[in-house]
């Protein structure tokens, strides 16, 4: 989603670095492209959200936790898309920044009782498929 932009720039590629950070340290870890940091980012906080009982009040810290790290996300990202440096099609990145407006607002909703996660893991999921089947850069 980066398009050209460095990936040690502010921007995603700085917070999904630090995500995916435990498999720069080994050796025999491949390097990882742009899109692949994305991807494990994505795959990590979406793994989180799924992971949480979201009726159980008993796991209400771990759901919190879950949503601020997903909205964190979404947020870098929604940055990144307004850089100028950041190839993506402006059509493109309208539709994403429109999302992560979503993901905002709806993670008020999960927080407040009245809504499900759902939608959430839904989204990263659309995300993840597009990344993957996007190829490498």
């Amino acid at each position: 989603m980066r398009g050209k932009c460095h990936p040690t720039q502010k921007g995603i590629g700085v917070f999904a670095t630090a995500m995916a950070q435990p498999g720069y340290g080994r050796p025999e870890s491949p390097v990882r492209t742009d899109r692949g940091t994305e991807y494990a980012a994505f795959t990590e906080v979406t793994r989180r959200l799924k992971s949480v009982d979201e009726t159980d009040r008993l796991q209400f810290p771990q759901l919190a936790e879950a949503l601020k790290l997903n909205q964190r996300l979404w947020a870098v990202l929604s940055e990144d898309l307004f850089d100028d440096r950041n190839a993506l099609p402006v059509a493109l990145r309208a539709q994403l920044a429109s999302l992560g407006e979503f993901v905002r607002k709806h993670t008020h909703v999960v927080l407040s009782g009245k809504g499900s996660t759902d939608i959430l893991i839904e989204i990263n999921t659309a995300v993840m498929r597009g990344l993957r089947e996007g190829g490498s850069r």
